[in-house]
């Protein structure tokens, strides 16, 4: 990638993801340029972006978003696909980018969730290179340095604990819409953000990390870590153990996968300072707190299209709270009866894990409305 200049596509450009990405790449001209960028509905920054950065492809997905984010993705021109969607929606373009060879910097983490031994399978059929963005994601593969998974003992990924580690349960079911997105250590946007606050999102990096770096679920803990300073330990099987360190942004996780295994300079980058830190402490999961961690988990564990279900029922039921039709309590409660009413299907197939991924939300949204 250092012989030319890279063409990269931005699927999700006006998302919290998408925008980190630009600001990066406006500190790497010379080694990148932008030639797709995609918006779900937001025309006028898109229009912006196309302004500033001159992409051949620049369209909002209205209605229309499997073939545009596939065009986008597939482009001749493009080396390196930026997956900044939130949700299923970022499925299929992963898949086939993957398809057409291209380097995938995954933050759509319900890609793998859904269908992860379709991607993986895409990526090694067409030549494809699945690179994380998630910060914990990121953190493992860099402690790793090309170290084969029969080295690794274990992975342990850190958790901020979200806005409700230090509340009741009782307190958590009735938080508001304004209480689950106030995050303490990360700027991200309103579905990540509440899927922070159940810790849904830790139990979607837990099957994520399953696919990404072929270790059992047993093989992958989670702590919790307010200070969100440490985003990942590896403990390796003679026990050494290496974490990856540093201030929460996801400027850094963004760069390397644009330019892993290389690490290039980079202006932007704050200074680490162990003084600025203060004290790094660290918790177990409270299930009491996080209902939907160990669902999630669960989901992992029993495989087949019982991960996509998990992420359906998720989806819907956050779609619900952020509108004010369901309390913040039944976000858990919804998933665990989707989970417990749906069939279990087989994902080795795009069409099964579809077929399960609809079903889902219908029931979702049947559980949710009783």
């Amino acid at each position: 990638m250092t012989s030319r200049t890279a063409g990269v596509a931005i699927l999700g450009s006006t998302g919290s993801i998408g925008r980190s990405t630009l600001h990066v790449l406006s500190r790497q001209r010379d080694r990148f340029r932008v030639v797709a960028l995609t918006a779900h509905t937001n025309q006028a920054l898109l229009d912006e972006q196309a302004r500033e950065w001159k992409p051949a492809f620049a369209k909002c997905v209205n209605g229309n978003g499997r073939e545009c984010l596939i065009e986008a993705a597939t482009r001749p021109d493009v080396d390196i696909v930026v997956n900044g969607i939130v949700g299923a929606a970022g499925l299929e373009a992963t898949l086939a980018a993957l398809s057409a060879g291209k380097r995938v910097a995954l933050a759509n983490k319900e890609t793998l969730v859904m269908a992860g031994e379709l991607v993986t399978a895409a990526a090694r059929k067409g030549g494809g290179e699945l690179v994380p963005v998630d910060s914990e994601h990121s953190a493992v593969l860099q402690c790793l340095s090309g170290r084969a998974p029969a080295d690794v003992r274990r992975l342990i990924l850190t958790a901020s604990g979200g806005p409700f580690r230090t509340w009741s349960p009782s307190q958590v079911a009735a938080a508001s819409v304004e209480q689950a997105l106030q995050h303490p250590t990360w700027k991200m946007g309103p579905k990540i953000t509440v899927d922070s606050a159940t810790l849904v999102n830790k139990a979607l990096e837990v099957i994520e990390a399953h696919f990404l770096f072929g270790l059992g679920y047993p093989a992958v803990e989670v702590v919790v870590h307010p200070q969100s300073i440490i985003h990942a330990f590896v403990e390796f099987r003679d026990g050494s153990v290496l974490a990856q360190v540093g201030f929460p942004t996801m400027e850094l996780p963004i760069l390397y996968a644009l330019t892993h295994p290389e690490r290039v300079s980079d202006s932007g980058t704050r200074a680490f300072d162990p003084l600025a830190t203060g004290n790094l402490t660290f918790e177990p999961v409270n299930p009491a707190l996080f209902p939907a961690y160990e669902l999630g988990r669960q989901a992992g564990m029993a495989g087949g299209t019982a991960p996509a279900v998990f992420n359906a029922a998720n989806e819907v039921a956050v779609e619900l709270f952020l509108s004010g039709t369901i309390r913040f309590g039944r976000i858990a409660a919804v998933i665990d009866g989707t989970l417990s009413r749906a069939p279990r299907g087989d994902a080795r197939t795009l069409e099964g894990v579809l077929a399960a991924d609809g079903d889902a939300r219908q029931l979702a949204r049947e559980i949710a409305c009783s």
